[in-house]
């Protein structure tokens, strides 16, 4: 049978008792091993990141079922960097004060909230960072009427921390000028969700924690 072409052939040598034996040289034994070693390290290194994401994730599911679940304290903003951003339908935040005026709101709408099935999948989309998808369904109750939706919540994370935050509704994509097809209307929608989250964030006393 021919040598494998993937690999460098064997040299065969006889002792003198007349039995055989296979001798790899020492050289190509030695450029065999590093491209194996090669290949591995990419395979290595990206296991090593999903890994390092899970971790992350399990450490930030616990605070994001509290900010939907209207039962969030200081702590639970900790999840995100300071400059971090947060967008709904509705809203459009920019900075902690705000995602905090924007989820303590929760509870001054609905007298229930929270999010009753999920599903996560992870991406490592580079050194420090990654993608968390949340697939769920959430549960609101307003003036004694039960409303529940399904939504796709996207985290953006760097070093550790959620730097944007999207709540894609019923999982359609938020529309801005980018989503739209007239780009004026895209901007008018934008405008509109930033003077509604500012509006919410006066009501809210800028972000202020419950004592």
């Amino acid at each position: 049978m021919p040598p494998s072409p993937d690999y460098p052939e064997l040299l065969t040598a006889k002792p003198s008792d007349g039995s055989s034996s296979n001798l790899t040289s020492p050289s190509l034994n030695s450029d065999l091993i590093k491209e194996m070693d090669e290949g591995r390290e990419p395979q290595a290194k990206e296991l090593n990141d999903q890994k390092k994401l899970k971790r992350l994730s399990d450490d930030i599911i616990p605070h994001i079922l509290n900010l939907y679940g209207s039962s969030a304290t200081h702590r639970d903003f900790e999840i995100y960097a300071p400059n971090a951003t947060f967008e709904d339908p509705l809203m459009c935040a920019h900075g902690v004060e705000q995602i905090k005026s924007a989820f303590y709101s929760l509870s001054k709408v609905f007298s229930e909230s929270k999010i009753m099935e999920y599903s996560i999948q992870e991406n490592a989309v580079g050194p420090g960072k990654g993608e968390v998808l949340i697939d769920n369904k959430q549960h609101y109750k307003f003036l004694g009427k039960d409303i529940s939706m399904i939504s796709l919540i996207k985290l953006r994370i760097e070093e550790g921390k959620v730097i944007h935050h999207e709540d894609w509704w019923d999982k359609k994509p938020l529309w801005n000028k980018d989503t739209v097809k007239l780009p004026l209307l895209g901007r008018f929608i934008e405008t509109a969700r930033r003077g509604s989250m500012l509006a919410t964030h006066v009501l809210m006393r800028f972000g202020k924690d419950s004592s």
